[in-house]
């Protein structure tokens, strides 16, 4: 099943003049013509998509190091790390 899209384009005269003129000079309907811009922004928009990767949040990217710490841990760390500061022996 086909889905068809119609856009409508708010154009000042002069920008209609130069498109009917582009598209005759080329030799090609008016509908040619956008189709085949449109073909090149779509092409450009896919060769940017391939070469992406999918973005990840900052949880996927540190998930491979296994679950945080929890608060209770880090307060028992952080009094393991501090029970000797300052030091009063030098």
């Amino acid at each position: 099943m086909k889905v068809f899209m119609t856009l409508t384009l708010p154009l000042e005269p002069q920008e209609e003049a130069m498109l009917v003129a582009a598209a005759r000079a080329r030799g090609v309907s008016l509908d040619a013509l956008v189709r085949e811009a449109l073909g090149g922004i779509f092409s450009e928009a896919a060769a940017e998509a391939a070469g992406k990767e999918p973005t990840r949040s900052l949880r996927g990217l540190l998930a491979k190091y296994g679950p945080a710490p929890s608060a209770d841990e880090i307060d028992q760390n952080r009094a393991e790390m501090l029970a000797n500061f300052p030091r009063s022996d030098f």
